[in-house]
């Protein structure tokens, strides 16, 4: 198993410029709705998406990010990052 920073990390692998030049990224996982939260921000811009676990683990375990690079590429192009 691992934790939100191991992901975000991760995430920050895919797309280095994501934690850079004013780009901030935090990831946690609810609880409640058994999903993370991935949350991007960029000045007065934020959004947030789920990550289903299953799609996680994946990325995680180096076998596929497709679910977890489209949803970062989606969320990059809607506050103008790409």
């Amino acid at each position: 198993m691992y934790n939100n920073s191991e992901l975000c990390e991760k995430i920050k692998t895919i797309y280095p410029d994501i934690g850079a030049c004013g780009i901030d990224i935090s990831v946690d996982y609810d609880k409640t709705k058994k999903a993370w939260i991935v949350d991007l921000k960029k000045g007065s811009h934020e959004l947030k998406t789920h990550l289903e676990p299953e799609d996680a683990d994946l990325c995680m375990n180096g076998k596929q990010c497709i679910g977890l690079g489209i949803q970062i590429a989606q969320l990059r192009s809607n506050v103008n990052l790409a």
